[in-house]
């Protein structure tokens, strides 16, 4: 079994293997769901895909009924920062959706998201989830053994910060994950470096910029969910699952065998 270092699960191999397990159903739904992902189709549909991976792959959705959450993933269009409700929407040529999912292998939990274009989308909004995903990686790479928790957030924010003028959401953050989808600590994508616990290897952590074409600031629509900026702009999402090990930032929902390098890449 885990044990905790100040409230914060800390795995054993055997567990982040498990937990690998569950990120490699979350980078394959995350896969065919970007495959689909084009006009004409709905985010429903879009949802229908991601809950035949999962099945098909014989793990269980984290986001279904998670506090009354009606879907197996989030997926939020164009202004829509996080947490937007598949349904009968239709993806039009221009849009950026970011897809958000989890899922559940034998207790552990995976969760990453990605922004996917849809059609030929503008130069602006190519360089914004570009930008965000950049960052995600900044974040990625600062996951090392011996690391404060806030320099995470501080290279995320100034990898954005050096991008250009863009908005970093602050309301929602990343956070500890494994027995549950959300554990502490809560990982900010904004902050001064050398400050929060240390980091140690059997830590795992989801680390999700929210990046904004404009305005960081958000407001919550009437469906109690889905989360958007409040200047209509787009906004961007990236999200990977990360553990901390000591040969490096493990990164358990890519597709590939991935340790996140400092250069802000993988490896």
């Amino acid at each position: 079994m885990f044990r905790r270092r100040d409230h914060i699960e800390i795995k054993s191999l055997d567990q982040l293997q498990i937990m690998r397990a569950a990120g490699l159903v979350v980078a394959h739904t995350l896969q065919r769901v970007a495959d689909q992902a084009r006009p004409g189709v709905t985010t429903g549909q879009l949802d229908d895909c991601a809950a035949a991976s999962i099945a098909e792959h014989g793990a269980k959705p984290s986001f279904l009924g998670y506090h009354g959450f009606p879907a197996h993933i989030c997926t939020s269009v164009n202004d829509e920062v996080v947490h937007g409700i598949p349904g009968g929407r239709v993806l039009q040529e221009g849009d950026l959706i970011s897809v958000d999912c989890g899922a559940i292998v034998d207790g552990w939990h995976g969760d990453a998201a990605i922004s996917v274009p849809v059609g030929q989308i503008s130069p602006q909004t190519t360089q914004l989830s570009a930008v965000t995903r950049a960052a995600l990686w900044a974040g990625l790479a600062a996951a090392q053994v011996d690391a404060r928790l806030s320099d995470i957030g501080h290279a995320v924010q100034n990898s954005i910060e050096a991008a250009g003028p863009f908005g970093i959401v602050e309301e929602y953050v990343g956070h500890g994950i494994g027995t549950q989808m959300h554990l502490e600590p809560a990982v900010p994508n904004y902050g001064r470096p050398g400050r929060g616990p240390r980091l140690v290897e059997g830590m795992a952590l989801a680390i999700e910029p929210m990046v904004t074409a404009g305005s960081a600031r958000v407001h919550t629509l009437d469906d109690d969910w889905t989360v958007v900026t409040s200047d209509g702009l787009m906004a961007a999402h990236w999200e990977h699952t990360v553990a901390i090990t000591d040969r490096g930032p493990w990164v358990l929902t890519a597709v590939a065998e991935t340790w996140a390098t400092p250069s802000g890449g993988p490896e």
